[in-house]
């Protein structure tokens, strides 16, 4: 065989090595935090609107991944509930089938494995609580990116997650969405201005997560 051919037989067997390598990191693991632009009208827009997310990107959801053999779920806090949820069923959800565009995962690399599944065995306790409306802290209901904060922080035992005040305005000039006026005035409930809690967006920025596009199925 001459040098030629064997030089491309090599240059050819570390590219499938490279691309093997990169699927196996870009495959969901347990603790893997999921960041979900959900287009679910205007209340998601309003979410997006006052944080950006990482890389310029939209996220008004977020989950987290239990993996369990061959099965793959995210528990997550959306419409009436913490539920668990198949994870074809949650990338379906913002349009996302073979590609993945609407979804971002973050991984923390820094964080042990132990902390991960303390983090998910313990979101996994509070499937069936209720969803918090109010967005507010410490009610025993939970709102997507509260729920993973909160997961997290229990099993580190420290603030991963920090609380930032959280605004509903539209415009420094102080001039709220509409979209949150009505939602709040349904409730009969003042909107929770300058209240301390998390967003999808602000979550995916944190310096310790590794962020990619999941490799799925």
């Amino acid at each position: 065989m001459s040098p030629t051919r064997i030089f491309k037989i090599l240059i050819l067997l570390t590219s499938v090595v490279g691309c093997q390598k990169k699927d196996i990191n870009n495959r969901l693991q347990t603790g893997d935090i999921l960041f979900q632009d959900l287009d679910c009208g205007p209340l998601c827009d309003a979410i997006e609107a006052v944080t950006e997310g990482a890389g310029g990107r939209d996220f008004s959801h977020c989950g987290l991944v239990i993996v369990e053999q061959d099965s793959i779920w995210v528990i997550e806090a959306i419409g009436a509930s913490v539920r668990q949820t198949s994870i074809a069923q949650f990338f379906r959800r913002s349009g996302d089938t073979s590609v993945i565009s609407h979804c971002l995962a973050g991984r923390f690399e820094d964080v042990s494995e132990e902390v991960k599944s303390r983090a998910a065995r313990w979101a996994r306790q509070t499937i069936g609580q209720p969803y918090d409306d109010l967005f507010l802290p410490n009610n025993g209901s939970w709102y997507c990116s509260e729920l993973i904060a909160e997961a997290y922080n229990r099993a580190a035992k420290d603030s991963l997650f920090r609380p930032a005040p959280m605004t509903f305005k539209e415009n420094p000039s102080g001039v709220y969405f509409k979209v949150w006026e009505r939602y709040f005035d349904s409730l009969k409930s003042p909107i929770p201005e300058g209240i301390p809690g998390f967003n999808p967006g602000a979550m995916s920025r944190h310096s310790g997560l590794r962020l990619f596009l999941p490799r799925w199925p």
